[in-house]
């Protein structure tokens, strides 16, 4: 099993967050960081702070060296994918081509009414998903794109400099949905994030329609790195007792949710319990 931790940008300072990936950084356990893409806090006070996703990354790019670094997920609804292409390409190479690239179709109500965002509905959110990734792959591969969506359209389109990895960016896609979620994974995707909310047994069940949406398509499963949060608050014991669960249940990738106003000192001991299951 591999190893990443996952912060939550709400209710910390920025100094906190960034120490925690510094020492992350350090600890060759760890493959890679990860923040959330949301505009208000998810738990505790609604109107506290919450850091903004991608300004993060581009700082995160340039504080770090070795691990990489990643949002789980960014709401395609948040951004056109035109420019959240070109942001990841920006972001890949202020890294030196350590971007992971994660994307979802968007989900957060609030938000949206907040900020005038519009939530279509499920189908239509999802249709316009598939639509983006398809695009921001083409504008991370070819010169020039022309793509004529029902809800992206690209005309002679270019996205300039590209990023360093290539053909582009591992994509992470992150979430449950049989139909629509797990296709879209299937075709485009090197990982599939699950927050493992539903047991083991709900992720063994999701794991086989991943494994007959890519047998559909010729693609073989294993291909893609599965990965499922745990939650570390403030027993190393049962972050190590959960990460042994879904090791076993086949789980290729671990990410350790850190709580808040995390002490840096504190990643090495994780690091070291979590060790043997690596």
């Amino acid at each position: 099993m591999r190893f990443a931790i996952k912060t939550r940008p709400e209710h910390q300072t920025w100094e906190e967050i960034r120490d925690a990936w510094l020492a992350a950084d350090e600890l060759p356990l760890f493959e890679s960081a990860w923040n959330w893409d949301h505009f208000y806090p998810l738990t505790g006070d609604m109107a506290g702070p919450n850091f903004e996703a991608w300004t993060m990354l581009g700082a995160m790019a340039t504080a770090t060296r070795r691990i990489r670094i990643g949002c789980q997920v960014t709401g395609m609804i948040y951004r056109h994918p035109a420019v959240l292409a070109n942001m990841a390409a920006t972001v890949d190479i202020m890294s030196g081509g350590r971007l992971e690239l994660g994307i979802g179709a968007g989900w957060n109500q609030m938000e949206c009414d907040a900020y005038g965002i519009a939530l279509p509905p499920l189908k239509e959110r999802f249709d316009r998903f598939d639509e983006g990734v398809e695009a921001m792959v083409m504008l991370l591969t070819e010169p020039v794109s022309n793509f004529p969506g029902q809800y992206v359209r690209l005309t002679d389109a270019r996205c300039e400099p590209k990023p360093v990895q290539r053909p582009y960016p591992p994509i992470t896609i992150g979430g449950t949905g049989r139909r629509r979620t797990l296709r879209t994974t299937a075709r485009w995707a090197q990982q599939w994030n699950s927050l493992g909310r539903g047991g083991v047994a709900e992720w063994l069940e999701l794991k086989d329609v991943l494994a007959g949406h890519c047998a559909s398509i010729g693609r073989d499963v294993s291909e893609i790195t599965c990965s499922v949060n745990v939650r570390y608050e403030d027993d190393i014991d049962e972050v190590v007792a959960d990460a042994t669960t879904w090791r076993d249940a086949g789980v290729d990738l671990c990410i350790v949710g850190l709580p808040l106003h995390v002490k840096p000192e504190l990643l090495a001991p994780l690091a070291e319990a979590l060790a043997p299951l690596a």
